[in-house]
């Protein structure tokens, strides 16, 4: 029995799940921060959608070599 499949799609889920719960942290604290200093939202703002993106960035990335262990051997 081939085990690769297998491993992409829990690496796969794994991925998704790390980079969903990094952005919700990311807009939690974007929010308290916000709510602390209102004067900063536009820098608290840009720097949170900047983060996201690295993270999505990351994620999608480890999403990808998922798929590519599973098609290609």
């Amino acid at each position: 029995m081939d085990l690769i499949p297998l491993g992409a799609g829990i690496g796969a889920g794994l991925a998704v799940i790390g980079g969903a719960l990094g952005i919700g942290r990311l807009a939690a604290a974007a929010c308290e921060g916000t709510a602390r200093q209102p004067e900063a939202a536009g820098l608290i703002r840009t720097n949170m959608l900047i983060a996201a993106g690295m993270i999505e960035g990351a994620t999608l990335f480890a999403i990808v070599l998922c798929l590519l262990l599973k098609f290609v051997k």
